[in-house]
């Protein structure tokens, strides 16, 4: 168990946020106004606390001299030892209800402790999970889809403990391969169906999904074939033709991503909410970048021309439907020259023989053709389509949709419905993935690549250096506090994280992706979720362009991940973006959502101005967690708020 830190004091912080977030009320010419009868107002709220604290001090009073009396009455009949503790005993509750009286004079009140969720919450998405419903009528056979929808009220309140018999992730990269069954809610129909091979070791206590396993013995044969399909010799050549990032729809357990990762190429899993057995929930706890997404209604909350290759293996996606508008989907997706695999048993000779699968692969076939789309090959029930990187090829089809006007051609949409044209063709994006720079060298954006986001090369720089340091700086206090339980042996070097206890991290503002990259030099062996809020810069294009993953997301509502999936949560300068944007929710409001996220024992690191972060800290009070605030720079107004959250078992 980790050293705990020191735990902030308890305060109205959130109540101090939301102050923050108002706006002045300021009259035309700069100088501020009294509304009218405000003075009267403050005198009889004075007047009324007045009069509060004197029935405070009169019923304490009373209850003293009860308790004098009885405390003499007791003396013939207690020994003294217990007199003297009754009396003690007396006098503490008499301090302490003469300090509440006091508080409450001042218009001062105490952030209590946050109580825990009832069980029922254990799994609980807020945006797609009504809480109210029984999983236990839940028919599990029937193919449910949860669209995401958030409302603006009141948070759900309370703190949501982990499952009876949950356990702390095994280290990584063990942690990728075998995992405790108990952390998942998964039944054993989900054992035989959604996953691209269909097989796991399931032991009394974890779940497998080692190279030596049934599970997963498919899994190299399979990209091993995409690549072919492509033209390179193997998977190992994917990063030599340009692919990066890949984006598996509906991806199983994850094998697929959790393969690739060790080829240098970054795999980001969607998939439906699932009440149970869920795809992403169980993906991400083998430390493999996934999110809930659907392709039913909404655009995914991605930029165009950010993914290098789209994958589906039995996603159960009806790309017929719709006049192909989930392929247009995937074309706006797709970088220019990208490739969209799709594996499916639709697509075999013995399926074709059905006239409905037959009018089925045609209406794909020739969406498809009027998307300029070149089908490359066709193996077994696997089909491998190239995108076009010639935007001439649009103006010569004689049909297919159209392409969008710049009204409709917007790069990063958060939720919006899907769009029925051809996105990205006047970005300057519009990059063919075989000319970009190969990974790991197109981390480094050269001025040219950084104009095209309207960045300049002083401020990356500056994002580059800073970043970099505090990696360092991070690093150095995490490391005896995460390591206080494994004494070093003389003469060994000291262990570095995230070796045993870090798998992924999420940046909450991420702005140019630095946190990311910093991890990166650092030779930090996790993977990033690059958030960017909906209420700030939108840099995600960047971050995609420099090899990473993220989303667009507002931080005023539930991000689209089950609980217990992160091992990390970093923000810096969050919580000023926030205060800007005119009270649309409280501090106490988005860390109760990153308490939902992180799991036992994860880390948050916050950065702020001083006032954000001491209000930040008596937050961190109500949320149990422990936390050390940390001075910065002598001559900054920032302060650095380390904390962690403990490990709480529910009570059997």
């Amino acid at each position: 168990m980790s050293r705990p830190l020191h735990r902030g004091r308890s305060g109205g912080a959130h109540h101090l946020f939301d102050q923050m977030c108002q706006p002045n009320n300021l009259s035309i010419n700069g100088y501020g106004h009294e509304l009218p009868g405000f003075g009267g107002i403050m005198r009889s709220r004075r007047k009324l606390m007045l009069f509060v604290f004197k029935l405070g001090v009169v019923l304490v009073t009373v209850f003293t001299l009860l308790g004098s009396f009885y405390w003499a009455v007791s003396l013939s009949v207690s020994s003294w030892n217990s007199v003297y503790r009754n009396y003690r005993r007396l006098q503490e509750q008499l301090v302490a209800d003469l300090s509440d009286i006091g508080e409450l004079a001042l218009g001062v009140s105490k952030s209590k402790e946050l109580e825990f969720c009832p069980e029922e919450y254990e799994n609980y998405v807020p945006c797609y999970y009504n809480v109210s419903e029984s999983l236990d009528s839940v028919d599990l056979e029937a193919n449910i889809e949860y669209e995401r929808w958030c409302s603006r009220g009141p948070s759900f309140g309370c703190l949501i403990l982990s499952p009876t018999n949950y356990r702390i992730p095994l280290r990584w990269p063990n942690g990728r391969d075998v995992i405790w069954k108990e952390n998942v809610r998964i039944t054993g129909q989900e054992f035989s169906s959604g996953s691209l091979t269909k097989r796991m070791m399931v032991e009394e206590e974890h779940i497998s999904f080692r190279s030596d396993s049934l599970m997963v013995d498919g899994v190299e044969d399979y990209s091993h074939q995409i690549a072919e399909m492509i033209g390179l010799r193997n998977e190992s050549n994917f990063n030599e033709a340009g692919i990066r990032t890949i984006l598996d729809i509906g991806c199983g357990f994850g094998s697929l991503g959790a393969h690739l990762f060790s080829k240098q190429l970054l795999t980001m899993c969607i998939a439906n909410y699932e009440a149970s057995g869920s795809q992403v929930q169980l993906t991400m706890e083998r430390g493999i970048p996934a999110l809930i997404g659907s392709f039913a209604s909404k655009q995914l909350p991605y930029p165009y021309l950010s993914f290098d290759m789209v994958h589906c293996a039995g996603c159960g996606i009806e790309w017929e439907k719709n006049d192909g508008i989930f392929l247009i989907e995937v074309d706006r997706l797709l970088r220019p020259g990208g490739y969209f695999v799709w594996t499916s048993h639709l697509n075999t000779v013995r399926s074709l023989r059905d006239k409905e699968n037959q009018k089925k692969w045609t209406a794909i076939r020739h969406f498809a053709e009027n998307l300029c789309w070149d089908m490359l090959s066709q193996q077994d029930e696997t089909i491998v389509w190239k995108k076009t990187t010639k935007k001439k090829c649009y103006s010569s089809r004689k049909a297919g949709p159209a392409v969008c006007g710049r009204s409709h051609d917007t790069e990063s949409p958060y939720y919006k419905p899907l769009n029925p044209c051809i996105a990205g063709t006047r970005s300057e994006r519009w990059i063919p993935i075989e000319y970009r720079t190969p990974w790991p060298a197109r981390v480094r954006l050269n001025s040219t690549e950084l104009n095209i986001h309207g960045v300049q090369s002083d401020d990356f720089a500056e994002e580059v250096s800073s970043l970099n340091s505090a990696v360092r700086n991070y690093w150095s206090l995490l490391s005896p506090l995460i390591f206080s339980d494994h004494p070093k042996r003389p003469g060994d070097e000291d262990p570095q994280p995230p070796f045993n206890m870090l798998r992924n991290v999420l940046d909450m503002n991420a702005r140019f992706g630095g946190f990311n990259a910093a991890l990166l030099e650092a030779g930090k062996s996790v993977w990033v979720m690059n958030v960017v809020p909906a209420s700030g810069p939108n840099y995600l294009p960047l971050i995609f362009d420099r090899g990473f993953v993220g989303v667009q997301h507002d931080w005023c509502e539930a991000f689209p991940t089950y609980p217990r999936t992160y091992d990390m949560v970093h923000a810096e300068g969050l919580l000023s973006l926030e205060r800007h944007q005119k009270h649309r929710c409280s501090m106490l409001d988005i860390f109760l959502e990153v308490d939902r996220i992180l799991r036992p024992e994860g880390w948050v690191i916050l950065r702020d101005t001083a006032s954000l972060i001491e209000a930040a800290r008596s937050v961190t009070a109500q949320l149990k967690w422990d936390a050390r605030m940390i001075d910065l720079d002598i001559s900054s107004d920032e302060k650095l708020l380390v904390c962690q959250k403990p490990f709480f078992r529910r009570q059997q």
